[in-house]
């Protein structure tokens, strides 16, 4: 006779909610203090980096024009935003490992093997995300915005606002890039299934045009790059539900983190 299917490994037992809260802030603090780290190394070249982000839109202006400053303070404090964002994005695996040391102990032992790829593939889909906006969506919204200006309009952008538009883009591809993740994280810790996903897949179709719209310019070509992308990550995401066990009730009542 076969033994029974044995439980899951209980977490680690409840802490108390000021040993939570030191913890946190020590793990805030770690990560601020990479943040400058890397800041401090990359500020010296804080107008290379700008050259290499403005490269798609001055590649694509017409000859004879340029970006320029507006501002007195533009020249130096819109490369060091820029670089001091980099840094946050350059030390993204670093905050992400802090966020995952701070929530493990309130998962499964067979949560914490999925948990792992995971945390890598979360990383890797963000700078996927950042990756697909500067070398596919950059080119083909400022060539489109370049070449529909009107005539005796000349495209001379200033730095500032380009770099918030830029930083926008970034930030929206790089988190929509993490829908697969969120998928399956929701359906890990049961608070929806794969069927539930599956219903709604009109719904976040719709839904994902109209994050599209929100959070990108409000040009068709953003929207729609930004938003097919988002679809094919949730399918994605469902995909790989399939593949996890979700909590028991038992294991979510019985869970530190329930």
């Amino acid at each position: 006779m076969s033994n029974p299917e044995q439980p899951p490994v209980k977490p680690a037992g409840d802490m108390p909610l000021v040993a939570h809260l030191t913890e946190l802030r020590s793990r805030l603090l770690r990560i601020v203090l990479i943040w400058l780290l890397i800041f401090a190394g990359l500020f010296y070249f804080a107008n290379d980096i700008y050259a290499f982000i403005s490269e798609p839109l001055r590649a694509l202006m017409p000859p004879g024009t340029s970006m320029i400053a507006t501002d007195v303070a533009s020249p130096f404090l819109t490369p060091f935003k820029l670089t001091l964002v980099s840094a946050l994005f350059i030390a993204m695996p670093f905050v992400l490992h802090q966020i995952w040391g701070f929530i493990a102990p309130g998962l499964y032992k067979h949560e914490k093997r999925i948990a792992i790829p995971l945390l890598v593939s979360s990383i890797l889909l963000f700078y996927g995300g950042m990756a697909f906006a500067y070398f596919v969506v950059f080119p083909l919204v400022f060539g489109f915005f370049t070449s529909a200006a009107p005539d005796g309009v000349a495209v001379m952008t200033d730095i500032n606002s380009y770099l918030d538009f830029v930083l926008t883009l970034f930030m929206a591809f790089g988190l929509s890039f993490e829908i697969p993740v969120a998928t399956v994280l929701l359906v890990l810790v049961g608070i929806v299934d794969v069927q539930s996903l599956s219903k709604a897949r009109p719904y976040v179709v719709v839904g994902c045009f109209t994050v599209g719209m929100v959070l990108t310019p409000p040009d068709v070509i953003s929207q729609t790059l930004l938003a097919l992308p988002m679809w094919l990550l949730y399918e994605v995401g469902i995909l790989f539900s399939r593949l996890v066990r979700p909590r028991t009730p038992e294991e979510q009542q019985d869970s530190p983190q329930a």
